[in-house]
């Protein structure tokens, strides 16, 4: 029954994108090009950007290509954004939160403190008013954007020594971004934003004490380990950061209605198999770092409610003074509170049991 259900399902969606397709044969043929933020080691977070372009040219029969450039190949990692905006490329792939520092607003594109999962995230942006909200925000910056991946709740960070009570945060320098860094600014630490590339080197040398990237695959390609050995759980700044498409306005519109749904549907298609690589890739990437050094610590209570208790009084100051912030903020932080109510249910409930019955063997 459920195989017949599959094999209808497949023939269905086969049958969806032949015609698009074949109406592509007499459609124009276009050029674009993709500025990704990260760099082509970073295999989970770039692959999402050339398996996004494969599958438009594939749903266009190669009438509409695109080409993803790494980061710094035609585009600073961190000024992706402003690219698109001025059209100096078509589009861009990258996380809002590096542009906290135009608007802190563009954080719920991706994520915030003690924010939404992965999956609450997704439910927002698709069901929850999300996107409706961030399009009308983007507007501003002749943006359309798409939602481009999940990394699911990363890893706290990388550090030189043991943290453990808020003190030991008091000057400790740490590459960091979006939010993140108010919050930690909050309970004295000194933040930097980073692209990947510098955070090895800054940590050799000492410029910076601790940093956060992503979680156990990706941190493993850029040997931090070696360097800082104490690894945090968990990012409690990151607890489900989207990554996004982002597209020039005025390029969008001209764009036929064909290409314009093939590229809806490879930005989801993106979307879904980056949080399932990363799923499957990170439980193994961990062994192999606790193999080679890495010490898993884990933050004390006293860290997570100083967390907490900083976040919630920046994200009500940035709301008190920003319109556009409060805007979004406001239904987010409801959404927010009804999906943890409803998480602690059915979901949690049984997470915790299985985490508990895999420790004891079971």
């Amino acid at each position: 029954m459920e195989r017949r259900s599959f094999l209808k399902q497949a023939a269905v969606g086969a049958a969806v994108a032949a015609p698009i397709a074949a109406q592509a044969a007499d459609l124009p043929t276009i050029k674009w090009r993709l500025a990704s933020s990260f760099p082509k080691n970073l295999d989970t977070i770039f692959g999402a950007s050339e398996l996004f372009c494969k599958r438009v040219s594939e749903l266009t029969g190669g009438k509409f290509s695109i080409r993803a450039f790494a980061a710094g190949e035609i585009v600073p990692p961190l000024e992706v954004m402003d690219a698109v905006r001025a059209g100096t490329v078509e589009m861009g792939h990258t996380a809002s939160y590096y542009y906290v520092g135009k608007d802190p607003a563009f954080a719920f594109d991706c994520c915030v403190p003690f924010g939404l999962t992965s999956r609450q995230q997704s439910a927002w942006m698709q069901v929850g008013g999300g996107m409706e909200l961030m399009r009308e925000f983007y507007k501003g910056y002749n943006i359309i954007n798409f939602m481009g991946g999940n990394t699911g709740t990363q890893m706290g960070g990388w550090f030189r020594k043991e943290i453990k009570t808020v003190a030991d945060l008091k000057g400790l320098k740490m590459r960091i971004s979006g939010l993140a860094g108010k919050t930690m600014a909050k309970l004295g630490v000194v933040t930097q934003q980073l692209p990947a590339a510098d955070i090895y080197p800054s940590l050799e040398k000492g410029t910076i004490d601790a940093a956060e990237w992503v979680g156990p695959y990706d941190d493993e390609k850029i040997g931090i380990y070696k360097v800082a050995p104490f690894y945090y759980a968990p990012g409690w700044w990151e607890p489900g950061p989207q990554l996004s498409f982002y597209i020039n306005m005025n390029e969008w519109a001209k764009l036929p209605k064909e290409y314009q749904s093939a590229v809806e549907a490879a930005t989801y298609e993106a979307h879904v198999y980056m949080q399932a690589a990363y799923d499957a890739k990170n439980p193994a990437a961990l062994a192999r770092l606790v193999k080679n050094g890495a010490k898993v610590r884990f933050f004390s209570k006293d860290i997570m409610d100083a967390g907490f208790k900083a976040a919630n009084e920046m994200m009500e100051e940035e709301s008190s003074k920003n319109p556009k912030f409060k805007k979004i903020y406001e239904p987010w932080k409801l959404f927010r509170r009804e999906q943890n109510t409803w998480a602690s249910v059915a979901e949690a409930t049984m997470q915790n049991y299985l985490i508990v019955a895999n420790r004891a063997g079971k």
